[in-house]
């Protein structure tokens, strides 16, 4: 049974490998976006994405916009849904920590990009599920497991 540090730490770990989400303002769609954090945020509270203005997100987002990130692990072996506050920062210091080649390629400007949006997502709270392989569990429900009991010790709520 992992406990709750254990599975927020998987989290980060599978966030950091797959990077890709779907963020959404509460009540809104949901859109795909790559999660970029830096490593120097010991906290791990705020998470970066980069966009365009003219994304639906962009345009309806207000500072301290309450939002939530739904994220699964390219295994299916982990699942989170976090909530927190998205505000757009364009605070240049930040872009260049966090460019890339990757983010590169979507902004002809480059940095300058006139459409380009760097979105910081506060990170408030969480609630992250770790999925056994099914046929793993299978077996264990063979033998006499209860798959409610097991289930419960793998979903961790967490203040971010």
């Amino acid at each position: 049974m992992p406990t709750e540090r254990e599975l927020l730490d998987k989290f980060w770990r599978h966030l950091k490998s797959d990077r890709t989400i779907m963020l959404g303002l509460d009540g809104d769609d949901a859109h795909p976006m790559t999660a970029l954090f830096e490593d120097e945020d010991k906290s791990r509270s705020r998470v970066w994405i980069f966009t365009s203005k003219q994304t639906s997100l962009a345009q309806r987002l207000a500072a301290g916009a309450p939002a939530v990130a739904q994220f699964a692990a390219k295994g299916h072996d982990l699942f989170a849904a976090v909530h927190g506050r998205l505000t757009p920062d364009n605070d240049a210091e930040t872009i260049d920590r966090l460019w890339s080649p990757f983010v590169a390629a979507w902004y002809e400007g480059g940095k300058a990009d006139p459409d380009l949006q760097l979105l910081r997502f506060d990170l408030d709270h969480a609630q992250i599920w770790e999925n056994e392989n099914s046929v793993f569990a299978g077996i264990k429900m063979l033998l006499g497991a209860d798959p409610k009991r097991d289930y419960a010790d793998k979903v961790a709520d967490v203040n971010l």
